[in-house]
């Protein structure tokens, strides 16, 4: 091997390794700097203060800190309501149970079981704040538990940490991110337009006979992730612009229509109907419409026994945090039950908790390193604040970075949040190591623990994972038959983002085998569209009355037997087939599902 080569391939080596730090991006580099410097000037504010935990005002600026300033307002909001019923909570636990330990941790451990358990339910940063509420709620116990009676002293302190912290965030932001209105109006317009046209071609293909679930797949996910940028979006074009959400969701919608219309071999008119309407909406953001009333909902369906095992998983996890302190009566026991609960509750805000906790772990071992080296070497050495202030902006700027990497995003989300903790800076600027090493083996237990238990308590499998969603598309294809049920474009926006979620959850599955699960879930959404067709041409009073029982019948049949009705569609459409009164798109739906191959083929 020439030289020349070797070091081609070790600037290559290099650069996709170490890239991150050694070359990023201006943007995140910004994000990296303007983000440490919002954690050094709370903790600097907290020590002004004279807080007696200062630490802990940095942590939250780490929590609420995301490269979009809507993503940040809205992170920031809920947890702020999190915070306020999470401390409340704290303090109404201690009251009920000042001196039954036993009853205590019981009783904080279903509350924490059943906010992750209800926030399994939720989209975006709403299911944040219900796990800000279980983690906030432990701390403030925890924290109370040697001196009850300042238990509202320690509730109020935590919320201040938290305030501050995200009002500083929020303060660089403003400073960093100028004219976000303007750029969050072209960001979100210059998508719609670009997935519009890229759906558009992709719909070509389809009516030409190329599927391909993995471009189809590719194509959704690109869609479900837009749709949850639009509030972010929209919270940075500010106030007035509300329905342009609702508008945009439509977009999104008649999309998915589009993709299932091309799929199913539906008609042209039917696809190009769609199209226009995606563009309609469009155009009613460009320039709103007088009086614009229009609203678009839409949820993303999480399974109940999901919700159950989150919720049984924390509950769980929480009461052997407990029985561990009891039984080894460690001292550092109430900072390890309030780690455990905090770790939690942020690794359940992200989509497979179990395949994010390695990375949080390593993180969390860096961590620890770096703010030891701190905590005996560079604490005792400063004089002032500042002197900290401007040595933890090293780390921090690094550790921001590496948040910006894809493949770091883990590792620095437990690295940033907790480096400020464990280094614990105070006004007095005497440290003892020996809190500090309590502290760490806390934090580093409680870590460790958290990993160990979503590996045995309930652990995620995901071939388990796919089973259970394929059985409530099962369901849910047959429920759609009763009437007053979900429209075409909530139907296919559900099942799109169930679909994306299961394939970015089980990536170690066999490619085969998620390739003929993702074309039974497609499968499934359009056999879906054409059966709510049916269901709503029954339902019209204008329908004539022999047309509507036939239909009736089927759906009946259909919410019986699922897609095992098909040969009964068959016979439907073949007795309607000359009838001048049906319409040429309930012929069309009646056909397609007779000739349909179910997804449990």
């Amino acid at each position: 091997m020439s030289g020349s080569t070797f070091g081609s391939e070790l600037r290559d080596y290099l650069s996709e390794r170490w890239g991150w730090l050694f070359a990023p991006s201006a943007k995140d580099l910004g994000f990296a700097v303007r983000t440490s410097a919002a954690a050094i000037l709370s903790l600097l504010i907290a020590m002004w203060m004279e807080l007696d935990s200062p630490q802990w005002a940095p942590l939250t600026v780490w929590v609420v800190a995301t490269a979009s300033r809507g993503e940040s307002l809205s992170k920031a909001r809920w947890r702020f309501v999190g915070t306020i019923i999470g401390g409340g909570m704290g303090v109404v636990l201690i009251a009920a149970f000042p001196q039954q330990a036993g009853l205590f941790f019981i009783a904080l451990a279903v509350w924490i079981g059943l906010c992750c358990g209800w926030a399994t339910f939720l989209d975006g940063y709403r299911r944040y704040g219900f796990l800000v509420i279980s983690f906030t709620s432990a701390i403030v116990a925890t924290g109370a538990i040697s001196q009850p009676d300042d238990v509202f002293n320690v509730a109020m302190a935590r919320g201040t940490y938290i305030m501050l912290g995200t009002v500083c965030e929020a303060g660089l932001a403003v400073l960093f991110l100028p004219n976000v209105q303007q750029q969050a109006r072209v960001r979100l317009l210059g998508k719609l337009k670009q997935i519009t046209a890229k759906v558009a071609a992709h719909a070509d293909v389809l009516r030409a006979g190329r599927f391909d679930p993995e471009t189809e797949g590719c194509l959704l996910t690109e869609l479900v992730d837009a749709n949850t940028r639009i509030e972010f979006d929209v919270l940075e074009m500010g106030s007035g612009t509300r329905r342009s959400a609702d508008h945009a969701r439509a977009v999104l919608a008649r999309l998915l229509a589009v993709l299932a219309r091309a799929q199913g071999e539906g008609t042209d008119i039917d696809v190009d109907r769609d199209l226009q309407a995606a563009r309609n909406h469009i155009q009613a953001i460009i320039a709103p419409p007088p009086h614009d009333r229009f609203t678009f909902r839409t949820r993303s369906p999480r399974h109940i026994l999901e919700a159950v095992l989150n919720g049984l998983r924390a509950a769980t996890g929480i009461m052997g945090a407990w029985l561990l302190w009891e039984v080894t009566a460690w001292p550092s026991g109430p900072a390890f039950v309030s780690f455990v609960a905090l770790v939690y509750g942020l690794l359940a805000t992200r989509e497979i908790p179990a395949l994010a906790s390695p990375g949080f772990y390593r993180g969390a071992v860096w961590c620890a390193g770096v703010a030891g080296i701190y905590a005996f070497f560079v604490v005792p050495a400063v004089a002032a604040p500042e002197y900290l202030a401007l040595l933890l902006m090293i780390p921090m700027v690094i550790g921001g970075l590496a948040a910006r990497a894809p493949k770091l995003v883990n590792h620095a989300f437990s690295f940033n949040m907790f480096l400020p903790v464990l280094i614990g800076p105070s006004n007095f600027m005497r440290y003892d190591e020996v809190s500090f090493l309590n502290g760490a083996s806390a934090f580093l237990g409680a870590v460790i623990f958290t990993r160990v238990t979503f590996g045995v308590v309930f652990p995620f499998r995901a071939d388990s994972h796919l089973r259970r969603t394929s059985a409530w598309v099962e369901q849910q294809l047959r429920l759609i038959a009763r009437g007053g049920g979900q429209t075409v474009h909530q139907w296919l926006a559900i099942n799109a983002a169930s679909m994306v979620r299961a394939v970015r959850s089980c990536q170690g599955v066999p490619r085969d085998v998620m390739l003929t699960y993702m074309g039974r879930h497609l499968n499934a959404m359009v056999m879906g569209m054409w059966v709510i067709e049916l269901r709503d041409a029954a339902a019209l009073e204008t329908m004539p009355v022999p047309i509507r029982r036939r239909l009736q019948v089927f759906l009946r049949a259909w919410f019986r037997k699922g897609d095992g009705a098909a040969p009964l569609a068959q016979n439907v459409a073949r007795s309607l087939c000359n009838d001048r009164d049906v319409e040429p798109d309930i012929r069309i739906a009646l056909q397609r599902l007779a000739g349909k191959v179910p997804p449990s083929a």
